[in-house]
């Protein structure tokens, strides 16, 4: 029976692993999960796995989930600590889906005791790329990529050597966006954001896919996972979201992924790896499809991409500021304090503040200076944006 736990099983990501594993019962052990604000959805689905912990994020609703859970034998905690004491409990398989720069500490203490890291949040990467694969390398953990182009790329390369691969290609749908005009873009609405034409995701993420600063953390993602050179990394909009990912060899042949836009997909793929199991996910008809397209993304409706390349020749702490920033600004977007397009003027500003600290940029890159850094970077953004405000 293989250990699990989930962290941040009440968002889209954590729900379609439960939906998988509620599928074979017998074959799992649930240790522990994880959600934010929504306690009676936490607490229902500990109650269901037989969980030996919940554990909510919030430190203040602590009380609240233990009200959930009572008559239960699931133990209850809170708080941001407790969330990675939970994760330094061992287990075989960890799902890393809690969103943002929060999910980084508990997916160092997963790889600390060994677990199996299925990584969704793509933001541990990209913050502190050097210091979780140092960790996974140290205690002889396993990272498997669980974004849909990430999973991709790692199915693609099976049997393959990487001194054979010439470019790794991710693509995007373009969002909520893709057929506005700048002038609309700027007016554009956290609300009218947060639809997405193909996936069905949470709100941040489905906005960051509009914005494509998704897709430029996915970029510093693949640079991380897959050791390669930026300019290796190309970006096409896709709007089908049918090809997730193609790589491109030295021969001049190109292996692409093929799949529907569920996430079970990658989920199953990293819950069961080394082995494919069936999986409930629809089978496409190509003739149905009938035809895909793609196309470069225009570097003016998105200048995430851009920025996303000035972090990688940066390096060091970059994407670390680069995602504090891109956070700040999207929580100030949701509550209607900046424009759509400012976020990513935001975040240059501050990359461009900040990087010119060399010792910051260059620091050691641990636990704490990454959390002193990703600290100052928000600070930052927050005084840019208040100076544009007034």
């Amino acid at each position: 029976m293989k250990r699990v736990s989930i962290f941040g099983a009440t968002g889209s990501i954590g729900q379609n692993t439960i939906d998988l594993i509620r599928r074979a019962p017998s074959e799992y052990k649930v240790v522990a999960v994880t959600g934010g604000a929504n306690i009676a959805q936490l607490a229902a689905d500990a109650i269901e796995l037989n969980a030996e912990i919940a554990v909510t994020a919030y430190a203040d609703r602590l009380n609240d989930l233990r009200a959930a859970l009572a008559g239960s034998p699931v133990e209850a905690a809170a708080g941001e600590a407790a969330i990675v004491e939970a994760a330094s409990r061992p287990v075989d398989w960890v799902m890393s889906a809690i969103i943002g720069y929060a999910g980084l500490a508990p997916g160092i203490a997963a790889l600390k005791q060994g677990a199996t890291l299925a990584l969704a949040n793509k933001e541990s990467l990209v913050t502190a790329g050097d210091l979780v694969l140092r960790t996974a390398k140290a205690s002889g953990a396993r990272l498997l990529p669980v974004d849909s182009e990430h999973s991709a790329v790692f199915q693609a390369l099976v049997g393959e050597n990487m001194a054979g691969v010439e470019k790794i290609t991710i693509t995007a749908s373009g969002g909520a966006f893709r057929d506005w005009s700048l002038e609309d873009m700027a007016c554009a609405t956290p609300e009218q954001a947060a639809t997405h034409p193909n996936w069905d995701m949470g709100q941040r993420i489905t906005i960051d896919s509009a914005s494509m600063f998704n897709k430029a953390l996915e970029v510093i993602e693949t640079k991380e996972f897959f050791s390669v050179d930026p300019q290796q990394i190309e970006v096409l909009v896709h709007p089908e979201s049918l090809v997730h990912a193609i790589v491109s060899y030295r021969d001049a042949g190109m292996m692409a992924h093929v799949g529907p836009a569920d996430m079970r997909h990658a989920i199953g793929y990293a819950l069961h790896w080394p082995e494919r199991r069936h999986l409930p996910v629809e089978r496409l008809d190509l003739a149905k499809v009938g035809q895909l397209n793609f196309n470069a993304p225009d570097p003016a409706r998105y200048p995430a991409l851009r920025l996303a390349w000035g972090v990688m020749e940066l390096g060091g702490m970059a994407g670390c500021i680069f995602n504090a920033a891109k956070e700040t600004a999207l929580d100030a977007f949701i509550d209607h304090r900046i424009g759509f397009l400012d976020m990513a003027t935001v975040v240059e500003k501050t990359l461009t503040k900040l990087s010119s600290d060399n010792g910051l940029i260059r620091a050691e890159m641990t636990l704490d200076t990454v959390k002193e850094t990703d600290q100052l970077a928000r600070i930052t953004a927050k005084e840019i944006m208040q100076y544009r405000k007034g």
